[in-house]
This record gives structure tokens, sequence and C-alpha cells, in this order.
């Protein structure tokens, strides 16, 4: 079940918050998450319900012996916390890469062993590092044991960010697992975020989504067309994954939650050390806090970290060379800014930066697309003009035929036309509040419009 359906709008969220309603007492509430979070997972993998549970439950039991012996024995906790990290990453390595490092192993040796065929389960790299993050900050002392099982297991489960995040730390919310009260206020700022969010992925992401499957699968490459194909899929992502985050994050404060914002409008940075500092900022805050600094950051094997770093984010979207490279290629270029050229850059004109910055993502968004690496050679040969024609009759089409739709995605990656929204309601309360109402009302209008007759309605990150 994904956000942006009519059975998700029309049945299961109204359901589940009239029942979450009910009472005002916190354990009825978890119970009702907790329940409405299996049915929503089951309802894509009934299968992998039962990993997710075993996943939670094993993790529970770890931070519940790490508390225990944190101060007395250290070992103990120490043993439990190697545990834990050997069994998320291990569930990992089996579901997501066994199949990958057994068909590398076969083309290396000649073998034939038999590699894997498991379907990877939904969300599976989000609520291990969730697990894993938890008995983290348990082991270092930032965050306390979780003694009740069902308020854990609503945390782990907990359907707005199950499936494709944000990755949200235990720490960050476990007062409101015990205590959370939602206002008619919060519930209200929760749903305009959420249909902001559904805006974005229902009219932005997958009308882009459409223009770049045309244009990036076409059997005629020539410069428009791959640069134009490019440009959309950049578009579809940013908005794709924003606009989820964005549902997540409206649904948590319906319920009682305040998630992180995970996107900060990245497609303005100066450079990528910013871009990275936008783009999914709690992935880039988890390999940040429990990978780069343990290694040593920048205080020792500066240059190693960071590529280590980068060859894990880039493994952590998937199995797949193209993910290996896209990872090391932000990896490389990052330590070229901090150690050659990041501090000219900065003293650069804005534009110049943003034009730097937008044509090294829109690059690292062909790396990211292509599995195949012929595919993804001959593309990023055709986007620098080599053997290929210039333009012809279908890109020239798709470039007129969707410009509008181009100058709109260009203006909601801006934090401009938010800026001029707030500045009205801020100048005209009276009108601003009527305004905001109308606002939201057309665009969720039109977004269930849109539901009605679009069969095209992917999440590119449920595949990771």
């Amino acid at each position: 079940m994904v956000f942006s359906s009519l059975i998700f709008l029309c049945a299961f969220l109204p359901a589940v918050l009239l029942a979450y309603n009910l009472s005002k007492n916190v354990t009825y509430k978890n119970i009702i998450l907790a329940l409405s979070s299996l049915v929503f997972y089951a309802w894509g993998e009934p299968v992998w319900v039962v990993l997710l549970i075993i996943s939670a439950a094993a993790d529970y039991i770890h931070g519940l012996i790490i508390a225990r012996y944190r101060r007395t024995r250290r070992g103990a906790a120490r043993c439990a916390l190697i545990s834990s990290v050997v069994l998320n990453i291990g569930v990992l390595a089996v579901f997501k890469y066994s199949g990958f490092i057994i068909e590398n192993i076969n083309r290396l040796t000649g073998l034939g062993i038999a590699v894997p065929a498991f379907t990877l389960p939904i969300g599976i790299s989000f609520y291990t590092f969730q697990t894993l993050s938890y008995t983290i900050d348990v082991y270092r002392g930032h965050a306390k044991a979780q003694r009740s099982f069902l308020s854990f297991f609503t945390y782990v489960s907990m359907f707005p960010q199950l499936v494709a995040g944000p990755i949200v730390r235990y720490r960050d919310i476990y007062k409101s697992l015990r205590r959370r009260s939602v206002t008619a206020d919060e519930f209200a700022a929760g749903s305009r975020k959420f249909v902001c969010g559904l805006c974005k992925k229902t009219l932005l992401a997958n009308n882009a989504g459409e223009a770049a499957d045309l244009l990036l699968s076409g059997a005629q490459i020539t410069t428009l067309s791959s640069w134009l194909g490019a440009v959309f899929f950049a578009f579809q992502i940013y908005f794709d994954f924003s606009g989820y985050s964005d549902m997540a994050i409206g649904l948590g404060r319906m319920f009682g939650f305040k998630f992180k914002e995970n996107f900060e409008h990245p497609y303005i940075s100066r450079s990528i050390t910013e871009f990275w500092r936008r783009w999914h900022i709690s992935l880039s805050t988890f390999f940040r806090d429990y990978v780069y600094i343990p290694l040593g950051g920048n205080r020792r094997r500066e240059i190693p970290n960071l590529l280590i770093v980068w060859l894990l984010t880039g493994l952590w979207h998937g199995a797949s060379w193209n993910f290996v490279l896209w990872g090391l290629y932000y990896g490389v270029i990052l330590i070229l800014e901090k150690k050659l050229f990041g501090g000219r850059l900065a003293r650069l004109p804005y534009p110049f930066c943003r034009v730097y910055s937008m044509l090294t993502v829109i690059i690292g968004w062909v790396i990211f697309r292509f599995t195949d690496l012929s595919v993804m050679k001959t593309y990023l040969l055709s986007m620098a003009g080599i053997g290929c024609g210039a333009y012809d009759l279908i890109s020239v089409s798709a470039l007129y035929g969707n410009l509008w739709l181009l100058v709109i995605c260009c203006a909601a990656s801006v934090p401009l036309p938010k800026i001029l929204y707030r500045h009205f309601t801020e100048t005209y309360p009276a009108a601003g509040t009527v305004l905001e109402s109308a606002v939201i009302i057309t665009g969720f209008a039109l977004c269930f419009i849109s539901l009605t007759g679009q069969t095209y309605n992917p999440f590119l990150y449920f595949r990771f």
C-alpha cells in the first residue's frame, strides 16, 4: 500500500485515525498504531511481516542486555552490541546482497553456485538501520532502553516511516511513545504537510517520471533527449522521495510524533558538500554518526573514511555495480571539494556554483538510474554529444510538450514560492488563512482526480 493511493486515502487512513482517537490512553494508541502498521506492511509483503517482528524482537532484547550490563560488565554489553550489528547487517546481506555477491563470484571463478532468488522485503534498509541506531545509542548512553515491547515495536513498525523512511532515531521520539497528545493545530499542520507531499508525488513526480521514462528508454538517443530525460529523472526522484518524506512527517504529526525534516531544497546547493547536507538528511547523518565518526572522521585517515562511507552509501541503495560507482563518484567529488577546490568554489558567484552543483548531480542521477553499465556509458556519451545527433523531432516535441512541467518543477524545487507565500500570509493574516485553506483543498482535490485515472504511480525508494 502506498500513501498516494485511493485505498489508503479513502479507507485505510480514515479508519486508523478514527480507531486511534477513540481513546486518549497511550497504550491503546500504541496498540492501534502497531496493528494498523502490520496491516499496512502485510498489504504488500504478507510473508515478510514475520521478519519485521523477529528483527524488532531481537533488537528489543539486545537493548535490554546492553542497558543491564553497560555499567557493570562492559564486555557483555559490547558482545550484545556486536551481536546486534552482526544480526542487522547479516539480515541485509542475506536478503539484499547475497544474490549480487554470488553472481560476481560465479562470474570471476566460473563456478555455478545457485543464486538465491529472495524477494527484497519492503523497507528492510530503513527499519534495520533504525533498530541498529537504537542499540548503538543505548550502548553509548544516548538513549535509555525501552522496557515495553509494545512501545518499541510501535517505534520500529510505525507505518508513516516504515517502508521508505525517513530514518527515525529512537532517542528523538522515545518521549512521545510514553506520552503524547495531538491538538487541533498540530493535526492541521500535519494534514497540510501530508497534502503538500501528496501534491509533490502525484502532480509533479509522476508526471516527471512519465516524461523521464519516455526519454530514458527511447530507441534513438540524441544529446537533447539524453539531457532532457536526465533532468526529468532528477525532478522525479526529488519530488518522489521528498514528497514521501513530507507525507511521512505529516502523518507522524497527525499521530503525535515529530519527525525531523529529510530534505531542505537540495537543488539550490552551491556545492556537492552542501547538497548532501540537504538531501536525505536522515541517511547522511546516520552514516556520519555511526560510520564516519567511529572510523576516525576527519581526525585520521579522512580520505579512506570518506571513500568507505560513500561506498556503503552506494551499496545501501542497491546491490548493483552502478550503485557502487554512484557512491564512489560522490566520494571522490567530496574529497576533491574538501582538499582541492572547495574554498575557491565558495568564493565564486552563486550562479556558477549552482550550475556546477546541478550538472554534477544530474550526471550522478544517470549513474544511479542505469544498472546496465554499457547502457549507462552510451547515455553519458550521448550527453557529451558523442555518437549521436544533437536533437530530433521526438526530443524537441518532448521539450515543448513538457515545458510547463519543467517550469513548475524548477519553481517548486526552490524556496522562493514558500517565502512569498509565508510573506503574504503574515502580511494579510485573514486573507492568508482563506488562501491557505483554498490551496490545500484544491491541491488535495487535484491529487484525488489525478489518482482516479492515473496508472503510473511508482515509489522509487520502495526498492531500497
